[in-house]
């Protein structure tokens, strides 16, 4: 086989052959490579050979090259990791799915076991079994997953950079050679990651451990829903129980105020039974003693006095004053009576000058702010004008009070003139008023709007009889006025029969009383904006 070898082609060649040593290839030692180098150069040395009368070529055309080539390269360390990186019989090849599939184990554990002598570290995990545990199976493909390789290509450099003739030109054969190292890389670590990959999709006990984890994660998921149910059985179960708990107290408070008011009807009625009989027996020994009277005027009076007793006294009292008279005379029993009707006398005179006083104050006190303006009384014209100006001019208007003022002095039929403070002080009298005093100033204020707005000359009446008795003369609510303006705005007054169809868009009023509001809210407009222009004008002076 020695003598058919191209010297020329060396690099392609198995060293391992070449020296004899095909069966052992990687795992043979230094030892026995050199005991098998020095095994067949004493065979095929050219000397020897010569010696026998072979003919020899002459230099490195020779067939012994290629000896010398592969003690080169199996002897030095580096270049037999580079040879052995590219070993010629080296399976590269992966099963694929249909294979691994039918004979897993079989198939896939002697390649990964080929494949482990590229990796950097030693005693890699075996494939194991089909009993193998999740630990092992996930540490099996976690090794591979991130599988850290020796194997580099150098060996294949398709350019020496030995043979260059200058510096650039090294560069240029380095650039190229770590660009082809990197490429071969990167396809090598492709297939260990196609190999992983397909033995991962292959593995019954992958599928076996989803189908446990699948399972695990149900069982769990089942146990959370029954404990979440069990968990809203228990809310429920107290949340009733708390309902019931409720119930039965609301019941129990409800029955104790149902007793409670029972047993203070039973006393009211024994009260009440106690009085009637008190004031009975009153009425009684004053009628037995004919009213302490010797007149019937002077009796009927006494009577009146008597029942005013029977009003006023207290129970004990009562109780009191017939005891006396049970057991006096008639003369004690009159003393005792017109004592009792002195006293009452006297308290019902002392809460008659305590309203009266209240009164008093609450008058003068009516007196004092209303002449607070200077003495300008208010009538009730005055007053009416007042509630429409301050209504007109809501909080927030600029110069309110000096607006409402010159509104009012505009428009005032007394010819009083206010100033700011006076409306002030007044506005806030009204506001101090009772809700039935401020009913009462409001339907004054309607009824001299109503008659106001009913009482035209028939002469000056030009409206169709439709219009004339059909008119509301009830006041706008805010609804309808809203309702109005609303309908302002979307006929305006291009719009062909508008105010039949303001009218019919504000239900309950007629084409005349929308008409009628229509000016009277553009007078109000007007006063305000002058009543403003007056005091802007003020304040510039």
């Amino acid at each position: 086989m020695l003598r058919t070898l191209d010297p020329k082609d060396w690099k392609n060649q198995d060293h391992y052959a070449v020296l004899g040593l095909p069966h052992l290839r990687y795992k043979a030692t230094q030892k026995q490579i050199k005991a098998a180098h020095k095994s067949i150069v004493l065979k095929h040395h050219p000397d020897k050979r010569k010696a026998a009368g072979e003919q020899i070529v002459e230099g490195d055309n020779d067939y012994f090259t290629c000896i010398t080539k592969a003690i080169e390269i199996l002897s030095d360390p580096v270049k037999r990791r580079a040879f052995d990186s590219v070993d010629p019989t080296f399976d590269n090849s992966v099963p694929s799915k249909s294979e691994g599939k039918e004979n897993f184990f079989e198939v896939f554990a002697p390649v990964f076991e080929r494949n482990a002598r590229w990796s950097s570290k030693k005693h890699g995990p075996s494939l194991g079994t089909m009993d193998s545990s999740f630990e092992e199976v996930d540490n099996f493909y976690s090794f591979w997953y991130n599988f850290d390789s020796w194997r580099e290509f150098s060996y294949l450099d398709e350019e020496e950079k030995e043979k260059a003739e200058c510096r650039d030109e090294r560069r240029w054969i380095e650039k190229q050679n770590r660009a082809s190292r990197a490429q071969r890389k990167k396809e090598e670590m492709n297939r260990i990651r196609t190999l992983v990959d397909t033995a991962y999709g292959c593995d019954p006990r992958i599928k076996k451990f989803k189908e446990e984890e699948k399972a695990r994660k149900e069982a769990e998921k089942k146990a959370k829903a029954e404990a979440k149910k069990r968990e809203q059985e228990e809310k429920e179960r107290v949340r009733q129980a708390e309902l019931e708990a409720a119930r039965l107290a609301k019941e129990k408070e409800e029955e104790e105020a149902r007793q409670a008011a029972l047993q203070a009807k039973k006393e009211k009625e024994i009260q009440k039974k106690a009085f009637k009989k008190e004031r009975q027996k009153l009425r009684t020994t004053c009628k037995n003693w004919n009213y302490f009277a010797d007149s019937e005027a002077d009796g009927v009076k006494m009577m009146e006095e008597v029942e005013k007793l029977c009003d006023r006294l207290e129970l004990t009292s009562l109780q009191s004053l017939n005891e006396i008279l049970a057991s006096a005379s008639k003369e004690d029993s009159k003393a005792a009576v017109e004592k009792q009707v002195e006293e009452v006398n006297a308290q019902l005179q002392k809460e008659k000058d305590a309203e009266v006083q209240a009164r008093q104050a609450a008058r003068s006190a009516e007196q004092a702010s209303g002449g607070a303006g200077g003495g300008k009384g208010w009538n009730e014209d005055d007053l009416q004008l007042l509630i429409k100006a301050v209504n007109l001019f809501p909080a927030g208007t600029n110069a309110r009070w000096e607006v409402i003022a010159n509104y009012m002095n505009l428009h005032s039929t007394s010819g009083m003139k206010r100033t700011a403070k006076d409306v002030i002080n007044k506005a806030k009298n009204l506001q101090k008023l009772d809700p039935v005093q401020k009913d009462e100033i409001n339907r004054k204020a309607y009824e001299k709007f109503k008659k106001e707005h009913t009482s035209v000359p028939p002469s000056i009446d030009n409206a169709l009889p439709s219009e004339r008795f059909d008119g509301n003369t009830a006041p706008w609510t805010t609804e309808e006025q809203k309702l109005l303006e609303q309908a302002l705005k979307t006929y305006p007054v291009s719009t062909p029969e508008r105010w039949e169809k303001i009218a019919v868009a504000v239900p309950g009023r007629s084409k005349k009383d929308c008409m009628k509001r229509y000016k009277e809210l553009v007078e109000m407009v007007k006063a305000k904006k002058a009543a403003q222009e007056q005091v802007a004008a003020k304040n510039k002076k």
